[in-house]
């Protein structure tokens, strides 16, 4: 599991003077940057082979600004040519958000999935935990 720590910031906020929804999306992405350093240690974007499937969002309680996020994220399961990643988000000890993206092992250049090769899978494996 990975932790990461996010400062909301005052133009995240929105006219009820919490964190605005849309904005768990992105501090998800940016939890999942250790997962993409396994593909591309040094994070170069044109040599990452993934792509977004799919991310879903709860929303367990409202998220407000000036008070540190934590962001936990491990992945939950592996098939052949993608993963899901699962994503929570405290503040103040208080689960506020959790989610989920499934991403896809991708061939740029066929334009097509193909099978995760052995060693991402299985330091992605490594990775494999429950939330809690």
């Amino acid at each position: 599991m990975f932790t990461t720590t996010v400062s909301p910031r005052f133009y995240e906020t929105d006219a009820f003077g919490h964190v605005n929804n849309t904005v768990v999306a992105g501090w998800f992405e940016t939890a999942r940057e250790p997962i993409f350093r396994i593909f591309t240690p040094e994070m170069d974007i044109k040599k990452l082979t993934l792509i977004l499937a799919r991310i879903e969002v709860d929303f367990v309680a409202q998220i407000h600004y000036g008070s540190a996020v934590t962001l936990k994220t491990g992945i939950e399961r592996i098939g052949n040519s993608s993963f899901v990643v699962w994503h929570q988000a405290w503040q103040h000890d208080v689960l506020v958000a959790t989610g989920k993206a499934v991403q896809v092992y991708f061939d740029f250049a066929t334009q097509k999935s193909g099978p995760l090769p052995e060693p991402y899978r299985s330091q992605l494996a490594a990775l494999v935990s429950q939330p809690g």
